[in-house]
Order: structure tokens, then C-alpha cells, then sequence
């Protein structure tokens, strides 16, 4: 399906740059171009030229020169997105790029809207939808994780699997709708069994996928960390020391730190959100006290909690802070390192016997217990570790697919809601028809993700929030 117009828009960032490349694609992209483009040299057409070729020449109005520029040509359907492309390099004053774009729509292209040069590659079939969208997920990535992620999804790897299992589900329901116009005949053209066995298969694909969801969207959006504990523990200090500069003001007077301070840190690949938040104590003080209730906000909101406790603090203290913030913890995904701070005001060797992780039962797993100084960066390095140990890197470097995107993660949902429907209707022995329905309904979800379903609604919120030029 190709489009009957032709688009334009500058596809580097805004501003200026050395260079700056102004994107052209439809029908007419070629003739447009030819307009305002004149070639070193002899006098060619563009459309003569080989496909992916450049020409070097300068981009003119009626009375004067604009600039000189090199112009790159793709011929559809071998071009992003499938229809006839120009792109003219141009030197990166935004003047130049407002000039190249008036004369492109004088000539009779329109200006892009966000995303449509990717929403045209879907439209003609050169990727499905949730490639489509791993394209604004590429450009908006922060960190390596998030690039290799989004750069799989890009080149299908997500997609191949969804493909796989919706061909093996349409298989099986058209020979139950097969049976269906036998019905007077009983007769059974579908295998319940080998039903029974692709049913429990598909069951734990989508399983995983949706298990995954939990580490893309860290992968993502980056992990949340919130470093609660008590006035005057070290928070601050903590996160002056993981980010390496002095970002919170520390002080010895308690209740400094009342409102939220965010930051993020890059590590191993892995974006991590730091959030230094206001200490816990009892207060009269009203402002303080608002900053109190936002720490225990934080704790239900983020992935992982750093409780920070001074090493000099008793044990029972201790104890109840950690009881106090599991309470405040909502989910089992979320895990608690215990930081205990301050260790080089204590003899030698003491905080390594006094503070184990078998001397905190209330812990599990997952939970951890560090000691150190974030004054002195001692053991920095080791609470730097265990936050990594919280992701599943594992899946990152064996290249498995992980889901980032919360739209999928919700038909990846509702078509396993359909599968477990179905596995039921099958044990249960209940007639065609309905077990018919039921793998219709996963087919559609799955359909839903790659965009072999899909509504005007649903396009254009997802190609909305892509930039312009892309």
C-alpha cells in the first residue's frame, strides 16, 4: 500500500549541527526534489539514478543559491518505508533547514506529521507494528540494555516468536471450525491432544514474556531506587558518593533533606533512578513531615529500597527500621538492601561480625545487608554489585526477548487469559464452537501487538509520540 502523497522533515535533531538531513518520501519525491536541486555537472533526473546513490550539488530558489548539499536517493520498495525517499544533507543552520523546507512544500509536499515516515514503513509492509513502535524506543534509548533491547525487537525477534504461535493457533481453530460444518457427522479433524500440547506451549511463551515485562520496563524507564532511613544516616552523602558529584546538600543539622531529589546513574549498561528522599523521625514540623509521607510513597513505588542506618545505632533500632520498611513494601518483586553507613567510626573488623545477613532473619533472599562508608567510599563498590544482582542481565546477554512495551504487556495478558480459557474448555470436553471462540480471541491479542489488528485509534496514539522526521 503506498501513499498518494509526499512528506517532508528535517530528521536530525533540532538545532544547529555540522550537518542537518532533511528527509523526502512519496510519489512525487523525486520530481520535488528536482525542482530546487541542481546537480554538479550535467543536468540529471533523479529517478534515473541508481538506488541508493548521492549527487552532489547546491539547493536553489528562483533568485538565489541556499547551500550546497549532497542528496541520497532510495527507490521504494527498497527504502524505509517502501515508498520513493530523498534525503538532502545540508549544512546544520536551522535558516538553511526553514529555506529547504518552505521551497519542499511550495513545490507540493507537506510537512510529516510525528512518526508518519515509520507509520508508512508499517502501512507498506516493510515491519509490523511492534517494530514500528521498537524504532521510538531505539531513538529514545539511555542506556545499553535499553538500546539492545529495542534494537532486537527492531529486527523482529519478538515479533518471530508472536508470528510462530498465532500461525500454529490458526491452524488448529480452522479445522475446529471444519468440524463445525460437520457437526451432524461427528467428525474430528483437529487432534484434541496435540490441541491440548500447543495450547500448554503457547501457555508458557506468553507466560515468559510476561514475566519479562517487570525487566524491560526497568530496562526502559530505568530502575527506581529509593535511600530512605532515618535523619542525619547518610542518605545524602550516599548519593553525592554513587553519582560522583555533590548533588544533595549534607549537613549535620537533621531534616535536611525534605522534599525528593532525583537523579539517574548509568551502570554496567543499566539505568538506575536514585531517589534521596527526606529521613524518617518524628516531627512537628509541618513541611518536614509532608517530605516523611513522600519517603513512604517512594518505598511502595520503587523497585528497589536502600534503607541506610548509622553503624552506630543499636541493634533494636535497626531491626525495627527494617521491619518498618517491609511493611511499607508492597510487592514481593521488591527488594531491600540494607545499608549500614558510617562503619570507620567503629573499631576495626566490627560491623563484618556485628551486621550478617544471618543476624537479619526478617530478610529474604533477595534482600541484602551492606556495610560501609559512603563518606570514604569504602565498599562502595560492593553495594554497586548488589544492585546489579537485582537485574536479570542473564536475559540481556543471552539475547532472549524481553517485553518493554506496557500495550504488549497487556494483550500478552489477555491472550493468555484466552489460552487458559481454552486449555479448560478442552478438559472440560465442551463443543467446538466455543473452544473456536476462545482461540479467536488469543488470535486477536497477539494480532493486536504486531498490527495485524489494529484501529486508526491505535495508530495514532502510538505514532503520535514519535518525533518528526522518523
Amino acid at each position: 500500500m503506498l501513499l498518494e502523497d509526499t512528506i517532508c522533515a528535517i530528521s536530525t535533531a533540532p538545532g544547529s549541527g555540522a550537518i542537518a538531513v532533511v528527509r523526502i518520501a512519496g510519489p512525487n519525491a523525486f520530481e520535488t526534489v528536482e525542482k530546487i536541486f541542481r546537480p554538479a555537472g550535467k543536468k540529471k533526473h533523479l529517478s534515473d539514478q541508481p538506488a541508493h546513490s548521492a549527487h552532489y550539488g547546491t539547493i536553489h530558489n528562483d533568485t538565489k543559491e541556499i547551500d550546497e548539499v549532497l542528496v541520497t536517493i532510495f527507490k521504494g520498495p527498497r527504502s524505509f518505508t517502501g515508498d520513493d525517499i530523498v534525503e538532502i544533507s545540508c549544512h546544520g543552520a536551522p535558516i538553511i533547514q526553514q529555506e529547504i523546507l518552505h521551497l519542499l512544500t511550495d513545490n507540493g509536499a507537506r510537512m510529516a506529521r510525528p512518526g508518519e515516515f515509520t507509520q508508512r514503513a508499517f502501512l507498506n509492509g516493510k515491519m509490523d507494528l511492534s517494530q514500528a513502535e521498537a524504532v521510538a524506543d531505539l531513538i529514545a534509548s539511555r542506556s545499553e540494555s535499553a538500546r539492545r533491547v529495542a534494537l532486537k525487537q527492531m529486527k523482529g525477534g519478538f515479533s518471530n516468536e508472536l508470528v510462530s504461535l498465532r500461525a500454529k493457533l490458526l491452524e488448529f481453530t480452522s479445522l475446529i471450525e471444519l468440524e463445525l460444518d460437520f457437526s451432524e457427522e461427528d467428525v474430528e479433524f483437529a487432534d484434541r491432544q496435540q490441541l491440548i500440547e500447543l495450547v500448554d506451549e503457547i501457555n508458557r511463551v506468553l507466560t515468559r514474556l510476561i514475566n519479562s515485562f517487570s525487566l524491560g520496563n526497568a530496562i526502559k524507564n530505568g530502575i527506581p531506587v529509593a535511600i530512605v532511613g532515618h535523619t542525619n544516616a547518610g542518605k545524602s552523602t550516599l548519593l553525592n558518593a554513587l553519582l560522583q558529584e555533590e548533588r544533595a546538600i549534607v549537613s549535620d543539622v537533621h531534616g535536611t533533606t525534605r522534599d525528593v531529589i532525583e537523579d539517574v546513574m548509568n551502570i554496567e549498561g543499566i539505568t538506575f533512578r536514585f531517589i534521596d528522599t527526606a529521613g524518617i523521625r518524628d516531627t512537628i514540623d509541618k513541611v518536614e513531615s509532608m517530605g516523611i509521607a513522600l519517603t513512604y510513597s517512594k518505598i511502595k513505588q520503587a523497585s528497589i529500597v536502600i534503607l541506610m542506618m548509622d553503624a552506630r545505632d543499636e541493634d533494636e533500632k535497626i531491626h525495627q527500621a527494617v521491619s518498618d520498611v517491609k511493611n511499607h513494601m508492597e510487592t514481593d518483586d521488591q527488594q531491600l538492601l540494607v545499608v549500614i553507613n558510617k562503619t570507620d567510626l567503629l573499631p576495626p573488623g566490627t560491623a563484618e561480625k556485628r551486621f550478617s545477613e544471618e543476624s537479619f532473619r526478617e530478610l529474604t533472599a533477595s534482600d541484602a545487608i551492606v556495610p560501609l562508608s559512603a563518606k570514604h567510599h569504602t565498599n562502595l563498590d560492593t553495594l554497586i554489585a548488589q544492585l546489579l544482582k537485582t537485574v536479570n542481565l542473564s536475559a540481556i546477554d543471552n539475547n532472549e526477548v524481553v517485553v518493554t512495551n506496557a500495550r504488549h504487556y497487556e494483550a500478552l495478558k489477555n491472550a493468555r487469559d484466552g489460552i487458559t480459557r481454552t486449555r479448560q474448555g478442552l478438559e472440560a470436553g465442551i463443543s467446538g464452537d466455543f473452544i473456536a471462540q476462545d482461540i479467536r480471541e488469543v488470535l486477536h491479542y497477539l494480532g493486536e501487538i504486531t498490527g495485524q489488528i489494529s484501529t486508526d485509534e491505535v495508530l495514532g496514539n502510538i505514532f503520535k509520540n514519535f518525533c518528526i522526521g522518523k
